[in-house]
Protein backbone atom coordinates (compact mmCIF):
# COMPACT_ATOMS: atom_id res chain seq x y z
CA UNK A 1 0.00 0.00 0.00
CA UNK A 2 1.55 3.21 -1.08
CA UNK A 3 1.35 6.48 1.41
CA UNK A 4 2.16 9.47 0.63
CA UNK A 5 4.35 12.24 2.53
CA UNK A 6 3.50 15.80 2.34
CA UNK A 7 3.07 15.60 -1.48
CA UNK A 8 6.41 14.06 -2.06
CA UNK A 9 4.80 10.84 -2.88
CA UNK A 10 2.94 10.49 -5.96
CA UNK A 11 1.93 6.95 -7.78
CA UNK A 12 1.17 6.73 -11.88
CA UNK A 13 -0.17 4.22 -13.54
CA UNK A 14 1.20 4.62 -17.20
CA UNK A 15 1.13 1.31 -19.92
CA UNK A 16 0.51 -1.35 -17.08
CA UNK A 17 3.02 -0.06 -15.06
CA UNK A 18 2.90 1.02 -11.68
CA UNK A 19 5.34 4.37 -11.53
CA UNK A 20 6.27 6.04 -7.57
CA UNK A 21 7.66 8.88 -7.63
CA UNK A 22 9.43 9.62 -4.91
CA UNK A 23 10.42 13.74 -4.63
CA UNK A 24 13.38 14.81 -3.16
CA UNK A 25 15.55 17.33 -1.74
CA UNK A 26 18.86 16.50 -2.91
CA UNK A 27 20.59 17.87 0.48
CA UNK A 28 17.55 16.62 3.01
CA UNK A 29 18.39 13.75 5.39
CA UNK A 30 14.33 13.87 5.76
CA UNK A 31 14.65 12.40 2.13
CA UNK A 32 17.19 10.04 2.51
CA UNK A 33 15.24 8.25 5.46
CA UNK A 34 11.72 8.80 2.82
CA UNK A 35 13.85 6.86 0.26
CA UNK A 36 15.20 4.30 1.64
CA UNK A 37 11.74 3.01 3.81
CA UNK A 38 9.81 3.89 0.48
CA UNK A 39 11.83 1.30 -1.40
CA UNK A 40 11.67 -1.23 1.26
CA UNK A 41 8.58 -1.61 1.98
CA UNK A 42 7.39 -1.27 -1.92
CA UNK A 43 9.93 -3.98 -3.21
CA UNK A 44 9.96 -2.58 -6.95
CA UNK A 45 11.19 -4.48 -9.78
CA UNK A 46 13.07 -0.73 -10.56
CA UNK A 47 14.85 1.92 -9.24
CA UNK A 48 15.41 4.82 -11.28
CA UNK A 49 17.51 8.09 -9.98
CA UNK A 50 17.85 11.55 -11.14
CA UNK A 51 21.47 10.66 -12.36
CA UNK A 52 23.47 10.40 -15.69
CA UNK A 53 26.66 8.62 -16.22
CA UNK A 54 28.72 11.13 -15.36
CA UNK A 55 26.85 12.19 -12.34
CA UNK A 56 26.59 9.02 -10.99
CA UNK A 57 30.75 8.12 -11.50
CA UNK A 58 31.14 11.52 -9.75
CA UNK A 59 29.19 10.47 -6.79
CA UNK A 60 30.50 7.10 -6.44
CA UNK A 61 34.18 7.13 -7.91
CA UNK A 62 35.47 9.92 -5.12
CA UNK A 63 39.07 9.89 -6.92
CA UNK A 64 37.81 10.46 -10.63
CA UNK A 65 38.72 13.93 -10.10
CA UNK A 66 42.43 13.22 -9.68
CA UNK A 67 42.08 11.39 -14.01
CA UNK A 68 41.48 14.84 -15.20
CA UNK A 69 43.50 16.19 -17.72
CA UNK A 70 43.52 19.70 -17.37
CA UNK A 71 44.90 20.32 -21.15
CA UNK A 72 42.92 18.71 -22.60
CA UNK A 73 39.55 20.34 -21.24
CA UNK A 74 40.93 23.76 -22.24
CA UNK A 75 42.12 22.43 -26.09
CA UNK A 76 38.23 21.00 -26.00
CA UNK A 77 36.87 24.06 -25.02
CA UNK A 78 35.34 22.70 -22.17
CA UNK A 79 36.58 25.07 -19.54
CA UNK A 80 33.46 26.92 -19.20
CA UNK A 81 31.47 23.82 -18.78
CA UNK A 82 34.14 22.28 -16.15
CA UNK A 83 34.10 25.32 -14.42
CA UNK A 84 30.05 25.49 -13.79
CA UNK A 85 30.03 21.68 -13.09
CA UNK A 86 32.59 22.23 -10.06
CA UNK A 87 30.57 25.70 -9.06
CA UNK A 88 27.53 23.50 -8.66
CA UNK A 89 28.85 20.49 -7.25
CA UNK A 90 30.59 23.00 -4.55
CA UNK A 91 27.25 24.45 -4.11
CA UNK A 92 25.65 21.02 -3.29
CA UNK A 93 28.72 19.84 -0.56
CA UNK A 94 28.77 22.78 1.33
CA UNK A 95 24.96 22.60 1.87
CA UNK A 96 25.23 19.20 2.32
CA UNK A 97 28.07 19.47 5.10
CA UNK A 98 26.16 22.03 6.99
CA UNK A 99 23.43 19.74 8.01
CA UNK A 100 25.71 16.98 7.79
CA UNK A 101 24.71 14.57 4.96
CA UNK A 102 26.88 13.54 1.80
CA UNK A 103 25.29 15.20 -1.06
CA UNK A 104 23.38 13.30 -3.92
CA UNK A 105 22.73 10.96 -0.36
CA UNK A 106 19.39 9.84 -1.10
CA UNK A 107 20.71 8.62 -4.92
CA UNK A 108 23.17 6.56 -3.58
CA UNK A 109 20.88 4.80 -0.76
CA UNK A 110 17.93 4.62 -3.60
CA UNK A 111 20.91 2.57 -4.89
CA UNK A 112 22.29 1.15 -1.97
CA UNK A 113 18.51 -0.17 -1.01
CA UNK A 114 17.43 -0.93 -4.54
CA UNK A 115 20.45 -3.99 -4.40
CA UNK A 116 19.22 -5.12 -1.14
CA UNK A 117 15.76 -5.50 -2.42
CA UNK A 118 16.73 -7.01 -5.67
CA UNK A 119 15.46 -4.35 -7.86
CA UNK A 120 17.54 -3.14 -11.50
CA UNK A 121 19.15 0.36 -11.27
CA UNK A 122 18.17 2.61 -13.90
CA UNK A 123 19.91 5.72 -14.98
CA UNK A 124 17.21 8.47 -15.73
CA UNK A 125 18.50 11.65 -16.24
CA UNK A 126 19.95 13.73 -19.34
CA UNK A 127 24.17 14.04 -19.55
CA UNK A 128 25.05 16.95 -17.33
CA UNK A 129 27.21 18.22 -20.24
CA UNK A 130 24.82 18.12 -23.20
CA UNK A 131 22.18 19.63 -20.68
CA UNK A 132 24.69 23.11 -19.72
CA UNK A 133 26.00 22.44 -23.26
CA UNK A 134 22.53 23.38 -24.57
CA UNK A 135 22.11 25.64 -22.03
CA UNK A 136 25.84 27.95 -23.29
CA UNK A 137 24.27 27.60 -26.64
CA UNK A 138 21.34 29.73 -25.52
CA UNK A 139 23.36 32.26 -23.80
CA UNK A 140 25.20 35.07 -25.21
CA UNK A 141 29.16 36.06 -23.69
CA UNK A 142 27.06 38.43 -20.55
CA UNK A 143 25.09 35.47 -19.85
CA UNK A 144 28.06 33.38 -19.37
CA UNK A 145 29.95 35.61 -16.95
CA UNK A 146 26.87 36.70 -14.87
CA UNK A 147 26.21 32.71 -14.68
CA UNK A 148 30.07 31.88 -13.56
CA UNK A 149 29.79 35.25 -10.96
CA UNK A 150 26.46 34.04 -9.75
CA UNK A 151 27.66 30.79 -8.90
CA UNK A 152 30.55 32.10 -7.12
CA UNK A 153 28.50 34.80 -5.18
CA UNK A 154 26.52 31.45 -4.26
CA UNK A 155 29.27 30.34 -2.42
CA UNK A 156 29.73 32.96 0.10
CA UNK A 157 26.09 32.75 0.52
CA UNK A 158 25.99 29.09 1.93
CA UNK A 159 26.20 29.42 5.55
CA UNK A 160 23.45 31.59 5.79
CA UNK A 161 20.87 28.49 4.55
CA UNK A 162 18.44 27.42 6.69
CA UNK A 163 16.43 24.34 7.04
CA UNK A 164 13.59 26.69 5.82
CA UNK A 165 15.77 27.17 2.73
CA UNK A 166 16.06 23.08 2.16
CA UNK A 167 12.29 22.78 2.33
CA UNK A 168 12.26 25.19 -0.48
CA UNK A 169 14.71 23.38 -2.46
CA UNK A 170 12.14 20.27 -2.08
CA UNK A 171 10.10 22.49 -4.84
CA UNK A 172 12.83 23.49 -7.03
CA UNK A 173 15.72 21.84 -8.75
CA UNK A 174 19.15 22.75 -7.65
CA UNK A 175 20.20 24.33 -11.17
CA UNK A 176 16.74 26.47 -11.07
CA UNK A 177 17.99 27.34 -7.37
CA UNK A 178 20.68 28.82 -8.48
CA UNK A 179 19.71 30.34 -11.93
CA UNK A 180 16.63 31.38 -11.20
CA UNK A 181 17.53 35.51 -11.77
CA UNK A 182 19.00 34.45 -15.18
CA UNK A 183 16.06 32.40 -16.10
CA UNK A 184 13.66 35.55 -15.36
CA UNK A 185 15.74 37.44 -17.86
CA UNK A 186 16.03 34.65 -20.29
CA UNK A 187 13.49 32.14 -20.24
CA UNK A 188 14.57 29.63 -22.72
CA UNK A 189 17.45 28.35 -19.86
CA UNK A 190 14.42 27.87 -17.84
CA UNK A 191 13.02 25.82 -20.55
CA UNK A 192 16.28 23.80 -21.32
CA UNK A 193 17.43 23.23 -17.57
CA UNK A 194 13.98 22.33 -16.07
CA UNK A 195 11.15 21.58 -19.18
CA UNK A 196 13.32 19.63 -21.26
CA UNK A 197 14.50 17.40 -18.53
CA UNK A 198 11.44 17.49 -17.22
CA UNK A 199 10.68 15.34 -20.68
CA UNK A 200 13.84 13.42 -20.63
CA UNK A 201 13.03 11.92 -17.17
CA UNK A 202 9.54 11.27 -18.04
CA UNK A 203 10.15 9.12 -21.16
CA UNK A 204 13.05 7.60 -19.26
CA UNK A 205 11.05 6.03 -16.28
CA UNK A 206 8.03 4.99 -18.21
CA UNK A 207 10.32 3.04 -20.49
CA UNK A 208 12.06 1.49 -17.29
CA UNK A 209 12.26 -2.61 -17.37
CA UNK A 210 9.81 -3.65 -14.85
CA UNK A 211 6.50 -3.37 -14.04
CA UNK A 212 6.85 -2.03 -10.65
CA UNK A 213 8.89 1.27 -10.69
CA UNK A 214 9.97 3.41 -7.94
CA UNK A 215 12.11 6.98 -9.51
CA UNK A 216 13.85 8.71 -6.89
CA UNK A 217 13.94 12.40 -8.79
CA UNK A 218 14.27 16.22 -7.36
CA UNK A 219 10.91 17.27 -6.02
CA UNK A 220 11.03 20.24 -8.52
CA UNK A 221 10.62 17.76 -11.37
CA UNK A 222 7.51 15.95 -9.93
CA UNK A 223 4.94 18.16 -11.59
CA UNK A 224 6.86 17.72 -15.02
CA UNK A 225 7.40 15.03 -14.97
CA UNK A 226 3.54 14.07 -14.53
CA UNK A 227 2.80 16.56 -17.17
CA UNK A 228 5.12 14.41 -20.36
CA UNK A 229 4.21 11.18 -18.37
CA UNK A 230 1.84 10.59 -21.36
CA UNK A 231 3.45 11.98 -24.13
CA UNK A 232 6.28 11.20 -26.20
CA UNK A 233 8.96 13.31 -26.54
CA UNK A 234 12.04 12.99 -29.12
CA UNK A 235 14.90 11.36 -27.03
CA UNK A 236 17.41 12.03 -29.83
CA UNK A 237 16.46 15.76 -30.14
CA UNK A 238 16.81 15.94 -26.05
CA UNK A 239 20.46 14.61 -26.65
CA UNK A 240 21.92 16.40 -29.71
CA UNK A 241 23.88 19.73 -28.84
CA UNK A 242 21.45 22.36 -31.12
CA UNK A 243 24.12 23.89 -34.16
CA UNK A 244 25.10 27.24 -33.63
CA UNK A 245 23.08 30.29 -33.91
CA UNK A 246 23.19 32.31 -37.12
CA UNK A 247 23.89 34.96 -34.71
CA UNK A 248 27.18 33.16 -33.33
CA UNK A 249 28.65 32.82 -36.37
CA UNK A 250 27.88 36.47 -37.28
CA UNK A 251 29.45 37.96 -34.51
CA UNK A 252 32.35 35.59 -34.11
CA UNK A 253 33.79 36.17 -37.50
CA UNK A 254 32.08 39.53 -38.00
CA UNK A 255 34.14 41.54 -34.93
CA UNK A 256 37.42 40.26 -36.42
CA UNK A 257 36.18 41.49 -39.36
CA UNK A 258 35.10 44.60 -38.46
CA UNK A 259 38.24 45.28 -36.96
CA UNK A 260 40.68 44.55 -39.66
CA UNK A 261 38.14 46.75 -41.72
CA UNK A 262 38.92 49.86 -39.01
CA UNK A 263 42.15 49.42 -39.31
CA UNK A 264 42.63 49.47 -42.99
CA UNK A 265 40.62 52.84 -42.96
CA UNK A 266 42.33 54.03 -40.30
CA UNK A 267 45.46 53.59 -42.42
CA UNK A 268 44.69 54.11 -45.89
CA UNK A 269 41.95 57.02 -45.12
CA UNK A 270 42.20 58.31 -42.42
CA UNK A 271 44.82 60.93 -41.12
CA UNK A 272 48.81 59.86 -41.20
CA UNK A 273 48.71 58.54 -37.85
CA UNK A 274 44.65 57.49 -37.25
CA UNK A 275 45.83 53.68 -38.12
CA UNK A 276 48.31 53.65 -35.48
CA UNK A 277 46.61 54.75 -32.56
CA UNK A 278 43.73 52.58 -33.66
CA UNK A 279 46.15 49.85 -33.30
CA UNK A 280 46.92 51.05 -29.72
CA UNK A 281 43.88 51.39 -28.05
CA UNK A 282 43.05 47.98 -29.86
CA UNK A 283 46.25 46.71 -27.73
CA UNK A 284 45.27 48.52 -24.71
CA UNK A 285 42.02 47.88 -24.02
CA UNK A 286 41.66 44.04 -25.11
CA UNK A 287 45.48 43.16 -23.83
CA UNK A 288 45.01 45.12 -20.91
CA UNK A 289 41.70 43.83 -19.76
CA UNK A 290 42.94 40.04 -20.73
CA UNK A 291 45.74 40.67 -18.54
CA UNK A 292 43.48 42.05 -15.78
CA UNK A 293 41.20 38.90 -15.70
CA UNK A 294 44.41 36.95 -15.40
CA UNK A 295 45.19 38.78 -12.47
CA UNK A 296 42.17 38.63 -11.00
CA UNK A 297 42.77 34.65 -11.11
CA UNK A 298 45.83 35.11 -9.56
CA UNK A 299 48.13 33.88 -12.52
CA UNK A 300 51.81 33.41 -12.87
CA UNK A 301 53.36 37.26 -13.81
CA UNK A 302 54.81 35.39 -17.07
CA UNK A 303 51.06 34.19 -17.52
CA UNK A 304 49.54 37.31 -17.07
CA UNK A 305 52.60 38.71 -19.61
CA UNK A 306 51.38 35.93 -22.16
CA UNK A 307 47.66 36.96 -22.15
CA UNK A 308 48.84 40.43 -22.73
CA UNK A 309 50.64 39.48 -25.74
CA UNK A 310 47.81 37.11 -27.25
CA UNK A 311 44.82 38.66 -27.09
CA UNK A 312 45.56 41.39 -29.37
CA UNK A 313 46.23 38.86 -31.77
CA UNK A 314 43.27 35.79 -30.96
CA UNK A 315 40.55 38.65 -30.74
CA UNK A 316 41.27 39.11 -34.40
CA UNK A 317 41.23 35.22 -34.95
CA UNK A 318 38.19 32.87 -34.31
CA UNK A 319 39.55 29.81 -34.02
CA UNK A 320 42.12 30.93 -30.78
CA UNK A 321 41.04 31.94 -27.77
CA UNK A 322 43.56 34.33 -24.98
CA UNK A 323 42.37 32.04 -22.23
CA UNK A 324 43.72 29.08 -24.42
CA UNK A 325 46.80 30.65 -24.35
CA UNK A 326 47.16 31.71 -20.79
CA UNK A 327 45.78 28.69 -19.78
CA UNK A 328 48.49 26.60 -21.12
CA UNK A 329 51.20 28.70 -19.92
CA UNK A 330 50.03 28.36 -16.37
CA UNK A 331 49.93 24.79 -16.96
CA UNK A 332 53.68 24.68 -18.19
CA UNK A 333 54.36 27.21 -15.60
CA UNK A 334 52.40 25.48 -12.12
CA UNK A 335 51.96 22.66 -13.40
CA UNK A 336 48.96 20.63 -10.84
CA UNK A 337 50.48 18.75 -7.80
CA UNK A 338 49.64 15.77 -6.66
CA UNK A 339 48.29 17.93 -3.74
CA UNK A 340 46.01 19.04 -5.77
CA UNK A 341 44.85 16.40 -7.17
CA UNK A 342 44.53 14.99 -3.22
CA UNK A 343 43.14 18.03 -2.00
CA UNK A 344 40.37 18.78 -4.92
CA UNK A 345 37.63 17.76 -3.26
CA UNK A 346 37.51 19.62 -0.57
CA UNK A 347 39.51 22.63 -2.31
CA UNK A 348 36.18 23.23 -4.22
CA UNK A 349 33.95 24.08 -0.64
CA UNK A 350 35.38 27.32 -0.75
CA UNK A 351 35.90 30.35 -2.87
CA UNK A 352 39.93 30.39 -1.56
CA UNK A 353 40.23 26.92 -2.39
CA UNK A 354 39.12 27.52 -5.84
CA UNK A 355 42.15 30.08 -6.36
CA UNK A 356 44.34 28.12 -3.98
CA UNK A 357 44.41 25.07 -6.03
CA UNK A 358 46.54 24.52 -8.95
CA UNK A 359 44.09 22.63 -11.18
CA UNK A 360 40.94 24.66 -10.39
CA UNK A 361 42.89 28.16 -10.79
CA UNK A 362 43.73 27.34 -14.26
CA UNK A 363 39.96 26.80 -15.46
CA UNK A 364 39.96 30.20 -13.14
CA UNK A 365 42.85 31.65 -15.86
CA UNK A 366 41.24 30.35 -18.94
CA UNK A 367 37.56 31.90 -17.92
CA UNK A 368 38.65 35.25 -16.73
CA UNK A 369 41.28 35.86 -19.52
CA UNK A 370 38.41 35.07 -22.04
CA UNK A 371 35.86 37.28 -20.31
CA UNK A 372 38.29 40.01 -19.92
CA UNK A 373 39.72 39.65 -24.00
CA UNK A 374 36.06 39.64 -24.84
CA UNK A 375 35.45 43.31 -22.84
CA UNK A 376 38.53 44.70 -24.21
CA UNK A 377 36.74 44.10 -27.99
CA UNK A 378 33.76 45.78 -26.81
CA UNK A 379 35.74 48.70 -25.84
CA UNK A 380 38.28 49.12 -28.38
CA UNK A 381 35.65 49.21 -30.91
CA UNK A 382 34.23 52.53 -29.82
CA UNK A 383 37.74 53.95 -28.98
CA UNK A 384 38.91 53.12 -32.53
CA UNK A 385 36.14 54.96 -34.20
CA UNK A 386 36.64 57.78 -31.84
CA UNK A 387 40.13 57.90 -34.39
CA UNK A 388 38.22 58.32 -37.63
Amino acid sequence: MVKTDDGMLHLLNVNGKEILLIGTAHVSTESVDLVISTIKENNPDTVCVELCESRYQTITQKQKWQEMDVIKVIKEKKTFLLLSNLLLASFQKRVASNFEITPGQEMLMAMETADEVGAAIYLADRDVHITLSRTWGAMGLWGKVKLIFQFLFSLGQINDITKEDIEKMKKEDVLETLLSEIGRIQPIIKTILIDERDMYLASKIKSAPGKKIVAVVGAGHIPGIKKYINTDPDIKELETLPPKRKMSFIMKWGFPLLICALFVIGFFYGETDTGIHMIKWWIIANGALAGLGASLAMAHPLTILSSLVAAPLTSLNPMIAAGWVSGLVETLIRKPKVMDLENFSSDILTVRGFWKNRLTRILLIVVFTNIGSGIGTFVAIPLMVKML
